[in-house]
């Protein structure tokens, strides 16, 4: 491009045709929803599906006001208050690619370290929704139990102060204190992280923490907020210079666009105390069996970027269409998925797990698509029990083969140890990369040490036929490396041993 456009209001109407803009005036959108956690995923997801219905005419009294909780979220903050908080969205088809510009963001709350001007705004009567993508280890989750972690340093600190909370609950809890005291009513807790039953767990991190402090308020939260659960979906690479110089491809200067996948899912029961968006006018669906949903996707979709992102990473390829494309991974993908996850998920309207396994391959395989495989394989520590442990209690209690599992799970543990197959050092991927990369290598000698944390496996360790699996599939990735042992396991040896 010849010309730059740095994104703007005022430069909306100086941007290239074929780049798609706000048709509505932002400056009469209200707001509506706060949005913790503003990063790639909801820009590209519930944002977007927002901005659609206001492309409609519709709900421009639900814009969202961004804001979060941690050191990154404030330089997200300036960064997008310097473009009025709009956002390019560029989408990766491989049939070609195409920019939009989303204006449903409209202000970003200061971040502080006692979360008071985000209590404050949460507090105001007209915020009905407040909506969270904070990751799968932002709930505060115990990973061998799944109960709430009320332990942690953060929980007790709010627990003891809670009126400088530190966590996204303690801020939510704080406000709605000071609703509940000035008559503005309840608000909607809205989960979008990849959880199953991410609006219980929600529910029960809220309802726990108020508990300690404040068990009538704790009380009053649980009967009159909601929080619904959810499924959602959408493949968004993390941002870097390439995506930066893509957007500027388009003509745009945006210093931090979104790329993203074609396709999209949100489903989610209507369960909203205080009023909602028509988010069924832009493709959402309402349903009162996301768990169907939801544990399709999880199982399938993110159990499957478990399952190649460890051996991708161990072998140094750096994105997941290009592990997809190495032969033994896309078999070992297909294998495990079709015959060891698919017979314990359900099918859900228009969907079979075997057809959501095709999807899934061919969303993997977009080559426009550059999510790479150390973004994928990020916090094990908690995908890893998330996403790929439930298909694994199922397989054993059913008694359909988990071979493939344990061989993952064994990867993973290979992985900990730091070093790719050529030598190079794996940086720590993990919040608690330190103490998994000391199990790592202590199960070189005694591969039973790595199922011993029961943080993660709970009482997997103590299962034979798992621990026994997963001690032959790390010693063949011991002695014949990551290509060999998924050979041995496709070949059918694995299951002779």
């Amino acid at each position: 491009m010849d010309e730059l456009i740095s994104l703007s209001n005022a430069s909306l109407n100086r941007l290239p045709a074929d780049v798609r803009v706000p048709s509505y005036d932002r400056s009469k959108l209200t707001a509506g929803i706060v949005h913790i956690g503003v990063g790639n995923f909801h820009r590209a997801h519930q944002a977007w599906y927002l901005h659609r219905l206001m492309q409609q005419g519709l709900c421009h009294d639900w814009a969202i006001i961004g804001a979060g909780v941690r050191p990154w979220d404030a330089d997200q903050r300036k960064k997008l208050l310097a473009q009025d908080c709009l956002t390019s969205l560029i989408e990766l088809d491989p049939a070609g690619k195409s920019a939009e510009i989303i204006g449903s963001i409209i202000d970003y709350i200061p971040v502080e370290s006692n979360n008071a001007a985000l209590i404050a705004r949460m507090a105001e009567p007209d915020i009905r929704i407040v909506s969270l993508t904070v990751t799968e280890g932002g709930y505060y989750l115990d990973p061998a139990s799944g109960g709430f972690e009320a332990s942690h340093a953060d929980i007790v600190h709010d627990a003891e102060f809670p009126h400088e909370p530190r966590t996204v609950f303690g801020a939510m809890i704080a406000a709605l204190r000071l609703r509940r005291e000035r008559g503005h009513g309840p608000f909607t807790g809205q989960s979008c992280d990849n959880l199953p039953g991410n609006g219980d767990i929600m529910r029960r991190a809220v309802v726990s923490l108020a508990r300690f402090s404040d068990p009538s308020l704790a009380d009053w939260i649980d009967d009159n907020c909601s929080f619904p659960n959810s499924m959602v979906d959408c493949i968004v690479p993390s941002t870097g210079d390439k995506e930066i110089a893509l957007a500027r491809s388009f003509g745009i200067d945006d210093a931090t666009p979104v790329t993203h996948e074609s396709f999209r899912q949100w489903v989610t029961q209507d369960d909203f105390c205080a009023d909602r968006p028509r988010w069924e006018k832009s493709g959402v669906t309402f349903s009162d069996a996301v768990e169907e949903y939801e544990t399709q996707k999880l199982r399938i979709l993110n159990g499957g970027h478990q399952i190649i992102a460890m051996p991708g990473e161990l072998l140094g390829i750096l994105t997941v269409a290009e592990a997809v494309a190495h032969p033994p991974i896309h078999q070992f993908l297909r294998k495990v998925a079709e015959q060891e996850i698919a017979p314990n998920v359900n099918s859900v309207p228009g969907m079979t797990p075997i057809q959501y396994v095709e999807l899934i391959i061919d969303r993997f395989s977009n080559p426009e698509i550059e999510d790479t495989t150390r973004r994928v394989a990020f916090d094990g520590s908690s995908r890893q029990p998330g996403f790929l442990l439930p298909s694994i209690h199922d397989g054993l209690a059913r008694g359909t083969s988990v071979m493939g599992l344990a061989l993952s799970s064994a990867m993973w543990c290979k992985y900990c140890e730091g070093h790719r197959e050529d030598g190079n050092t794996i940086e720590p991927n993990d919040p608690n990369w330190s103490s998994l990369n000391e199990i790592a290598i202590a199960a070189r000698s005694d591969p039973d040490r790595w199922l011993e944390q029961r943080q993660y496996y709970g009482d997997l360790c103590d299962n034979r036929v798992f621990a026994d699996l997963f001690a032959v599939s790390y010693r063949l990735l011991c002695d014949r490396g990551v290509e060999g042992a998924i050979m041995a396991y496709l070949s059918g040896e694995f299951s002779r041993r």
